[in-house]
């Protein structure tokens, strides 16, 4: 029989809380939302900015859940376990699931690519033994301890995505998760309006070297300015081991030889005297140095790289970070690259390199781009300084949505600009009018300007033939 996550009575001696006519002895699966629960689930009842969950616990319980996880007085009844504070309850979980683990656990943090590494350290792992990731981009206050609370005590290797907006959130999340491998992926202009520089930004993400375990290795992406601040902080919490990667002469793990095609990447990787054929099935200089990223945290691990190269092999991109779809007839489709998940100056220009490379089945490239949200004072410019790379990108037409993409639009050629609207819903008619069979449309914004909503009308109205 599988070992459950956590015994009924683990989870009265880690959170110090009451159980009230709770019938499972033990639980299989955590979640926050009464709608997805899994096998025997623990439904945490945590208060965010737009619900409570625990207007939500007898719906969770109906639904399935076994047991709710709440805070005293304020919600009663069977099935409840109480406790002080749900959300605090739910971190001493996840502390209770590291203490016991033997895995080898991996803290992702950095302004771009962070989720993507995760994925690639994940499917790298799991073709080595068992292993617990974090799922979509759960790398907050509350995502970090969901993720780490569902770490089984067999899995041998955990991946955790930790994320931040402002100085101080990274820390208690590292020293939450103790990883062995600290990863920083970049440190970008993102985050500037609660940061204000691009050295804040480099030293919140270094906070992730304070959770770090005795003897952990600090592994960082060398091609930016602030690497040699990185390497300056890493030694202030005593970091026994930093390694580099990337692009620049000189990393421990150095990128050489790049070729990439509209659909593939390939390189040579250098590390001291060895070197290592990296193909993926993705495109994308950037996805070369995230996959790299894995390729050096999997060897510390003691992963075999001919096992981690076999891995990332099958890497994919995913949902609003790349994933491209084939609509409509073969003979003239509309090739659909959706990039609608996340956008900043570093990430819109390496999304704009690869739309470069592709071609229209039959018809024009169209850019859809969103605001790039929380980039301070500097907004306008950074939009604004986007234009070269567009026009470099050979779009034939682009769309722009949001409040900060003026800027943008006043520096391209008028003819290129096809709209210029507020929000994504007066958007959506325009753009899905404006595409035909045979184009080619990649859609780049911040996830707060909604474009997952553009991507989905258009997948509606093309998607059949």
């Amino acid at each position: 029989m599988t070992q459950p996550l956590f015994t009924l009575d683990a989870i009265l001696a880690a959170t110090g809380g009451r159980a009230e006519d709770v019938g499972a002895s033990a639980i299989n699966s955590i979640s926050i939302d009464s709608r997805e629960l899994g096998d025997q689930a623990l439904f945490v009842a945590i208060k965010g900015d737009r619900f409570d969950g625990h207007d939500f616990v007898e719906t969770a319980l109906t639904n399935g859940a076994v047991a709710a996880l709440v805070t005293e007085g304020k919600s009663a009844g069977a099935g409840r376990i109480h406790t002080a504070d749900a959300l605090g309850a739910l971190g001493d979980l996840a502390r209770a699931a590291r203490a016991r683990s033997r895995g080898f656990i991996v803290g992702v943090t950095g302004s771009v690519g962070k989720t993507t590494t995760k994925e690639a350290l994940r499917v790298v792992f799991e073709a080595a033994g068992q292993t617990h990731a974090s799922i979509k981009s759960f790398n907050n206050h509350w995502g970090v301890p969901l993720m780490l609370a569902q770490l089984r005590e067999d899995a041998q290797f955990g991946v955790f995505e930790m994320g931040m907006n402002a100085p101080d959130e990274i820390r208690p999340l590292s020293k939450m998760v103790r990883p062995h491998v600290a990863v920083i992926t970049s440190v970008a202009p993102v985050h500037l309006e609660g940061l204000g520089s691009i050295e804040a930004i480099a030293r919140a993400k270094a906070e992730i070297f304070e959770g770090l375990e005795p003897g952990g290795t600090a592994v960082l992406n060398a091609d930016h300015p602030q690497i040699d601040l990185l390497i300056e902080l890493a030694a202030a919490p005593v970091v026994q081991n930093v390694v580099t990667f990337g692009f620049a002469r000189g990393s421990d793990w150095q990128i050489l030889d790049v070729e990439t095609t509209p659909d593939r990447s390939f390189a040579t990787v250098h590390h001291g005297d060895d070197r290592h054929a990296l193909a993926l099935a993705v495109p994308g200089r950037h996805m070369l140095s995230n996959a790299t990223a894995a390729l050096a945290v999997s060897h510390i691990a003691g992963v075999d790289p001919s096992v981690a190269l076999a891995a990332l092999a099958g890497l994919r991109a995913q949902a609003g970070r790349g994933l491209r779809l084939t609509l409509g007839p073969a003979d003239r489709p509309l090739v659909l690259i959706n990039e609608s998940y996340n956008a900043n100056p570093v990430a819109v220009t390496a999304a704009l390199s690869v739309f470069a490379d592709i071609a229209a089945p039959d018809g024009r490239k169209v850019l859809v781009l969103g605001d790039m949200l929380e980039l301070g004072a500097q907004s306008d410019a950074l939009h604004a300084g986007l234009a070269d790379a567009i026009r470099e990108s050979g779009v034939d037409r682009v769309h722009l949505v949001g409040r900060h993409v003026g800027a943008l639009a006043a520096a391209l050629p008028k003819e290129l600009v096809a709209s210029l609207t507020h929000t994504a819903d007066e958007a959506r008619e325009t753009i899905v009018d404006d595409l035909a069979y045979g184009d080619a449309v990649m859609v780049k914004g911040s996830n707060g300007v909604g474009l997952s909503r553009v991507v989905a009308d258009i997948t509606a109205r093309f998607g059949q033939s």
